[in-house]
């Protein structure tokens, strides 16, 4: 069996690099945005006034992404500001998607920006792995018209941390002995599944390199972290056993959210908000005949304090009308009755068994409200979405099915795209 070799590649500052490249594609003379402080925007005026993606020269002024534009103006008055453009973006990912499939084998596409490449028994046909990667790269380049990072190694996790080094515009490997001197020295909340949280914990047991993590006892990690503690100890010692598939990998999880554009201050507005995120979700979960056990509503008000709380069925569901009814039971026990600004539902511990045992008391009803849903489903496939809408949704300006990537978002009309991480 020959090494594997992955390939993980991470186009640097997505939205802001396809649209710079757009630019000078229409116009060779335009100023490049790459150039100069500059970032992706969303809308002010709708309450998505956030920074989307920023230029390398913005790094210099500490503008991050996802603060208030308002915020990003103070630090640099000349900050150039450009619009989001959905269409552009869905459009550049699928060119980079179908440019990695002509090369690699097997092509796995981690998010709009991402992918991982199994090419694994390649090295006949290309030669040396790090050498083809810079080609791959300047192809990219030359073909595109943005630049990608792309990390180098034998399994997924040490290919996406290696992505992560040095920007913009180059190849870098991490290979298993390599860890010791290029990921071990590295700040522990650079490991990949390594959030906030997690760092701050890990900060007050003394585990401050991802290389003090990976020597800690495993025991101590299980009794903090339980079963996450197991998993970034796993990833700082440089293991990750998932394998690459060309199938599409079942969903871990399901969840929408949205920003409003004003502040909800009745709980009546905000669950039929809570319903059009339902509505998009169950389709999702229908749609891959999977099932869900755990629901989570999350509510941040217009201070940005965030709540958020879940809790587990009594059996796995597909049903939009059991998972609207648990996530309003969820955001009558968080809300502290502050004005709303963004609101959430999640979904996880899925399931594909379609054999599902409901309880005594709602079977029958649980029974029929997944056929109707899966009806309505195909309803809605056939003839579009607005085909079918509940009562509640009529004569209201709020959209009946909401989150992901809308229609107006692939159309760019509007909308609005999480910040890059």
């Amino acid at each position: 069996m020959p090494e594997p070799i992955i390939y993980h590649v991470d186009v640097n500052s997505a939205f802001l690099s396809w649209e710079a490249a757009h630019r000078l594609q229409e116009d060779p003379a335009a100023l490049d945005l790459r150039t100069i402080p500059s970032v992706i925007g969303g809308s002010e005026e709708k309450r998505h006034g956030i920074v989307l993606a920023k230029s390398t020269p913005a790094k210099k002024y500490r503008i991050q992404t996802g603060e208030p534009l308002v915020s990003a103006r103070k630090k640099c008055p000349d900050l150039v500001v450009a619009p989001p453009n959905y269409a552009l973006y869905v459009d550049c990912s699928r060119r980079l998607m179908e440019l990695l499939r002509e090369f690699a084998p097997v092509v796995e596409q981690y998010s709009i920006d991402e992918a991982f490449c199994d090419m694994t028994g390649t090295t006949r046909l290309y030669g040396s792995p790090v050498a083809f990667a810079e080609y791959l790269k300047d192809k990219i380049y030359s073909d595109l018209g943005f630049t990608v990072n792309i990390g180098v190694s034998s399994n997924r996790l040490l290919a996406k941390m290696a992505s992560d080094f040095k920007k913009p515009n180059l190849v870098h490997t991490l290979f298993p002995n390599e860890i010791p001197d290029k990921m071990w020295p590295l700040p522990v909340n650079d490991l990949f599944f390594v959030g906030r949280s997690t760092s701050k914990k890990l900060h007050e047991l003394g585990i401050h390199t991802i290389g003090d993590l990976a020597k800690c006892d495993v025991s101590t990690l299980r009794y903090h972290f339980k079963k996450h503690g197991e998993v970034i100890w796993n990833y700082a010692n440089g293991r990750d056993v998932e394998l690459i598939t060309d199938h599409k990998t079942a969903n871990k999880s399901y969840g929408n959210s949205i920003t409003i554009s004003y502040d909800v201050t009745d709980a009546e507005t905000a669950k039929t908000f809570l319903l059009s995120l339902c509505e998009t979700v169950g389709a999702r979960i229908r749609m891959d005949k999977a099932f869900v056990s755990v629901v989570s509503v999350s509510v941040m008000d217009y201070n940005f304090q965030r709540q958020s709380h879940q809790t587990t069925l009594l059996t796995a569901t597909n049903v939009t009308e059991v998972i609207y009814e648990t996530a309003c039971r969820l955001f009558d026990q968080i809300w502290n009755q502050e004005p709303i600004r963004q609101i959430g539902v999640s979904t996880s511990h899925v399931t594909g068994d379609e054999c599902q045992q409901y309880n005594l008391f709602s079977s029958e009803k649980n029974e029929k409200l997944s056929k109707l849903n899966s009806a309505i489903d195909s309803i809605r496939t056939r003839y579009g979405e607005d085909s079918i809408v509940r009562a509640r949704f009529i004569n209201t300006e709020q959209a009946h099915m909401t989150g992901g990537l809308s229609k107006e978002k692939r159309t760019g009309v509007l909308g609005e795209l999480p910040p890059e991480q």
